[in-house]
């Protein structure tokens, strides 16, 4: 399992961006930096950006949360460090 630092790759979900969708709360993947929205969220793209590359970590993003998952071992991990947000970041979700 690899953690690796990384620069966010949106202010905000990076999917939902480009289809104009809300999300609930954000989650960056640890191997490359991609900001998917979490299982709460209409759309699940943290979770599709792990299908579809395997990488296995994300981490708590917004707000910074400190946590990390694996979804290979379906479990909570340790990070080393937590990831700065490219703040602020809009709030696409009222519920």
């Amino acid at each position: 399992m690899t953690i690796t630092d990384v620069t966010p790759s949106a202010k905000g979900c990076e999917d939902c961006l480009k289809i104009g969708s809300p999300w609930l709360h954000l989650r960056i993947c640890r191997s490359c930096g991609h900001v998917g929205c979490c299982d709460q969220s209409p759309h699940r793209h943290a979770r599709a950006h792990f299908d579809a590359t395997r990488h296995p970590i994300i981490e708590g993003y917004d707000p910074p949360e400190g946590w990390g998952w694996c979804y290979v071992d379906t479990v909570e991990v340790d990070l080393p460090d937590q990831t700065p947000q490219w703040g602020p970041i809009p709030r696409y979700y009222e519920g």
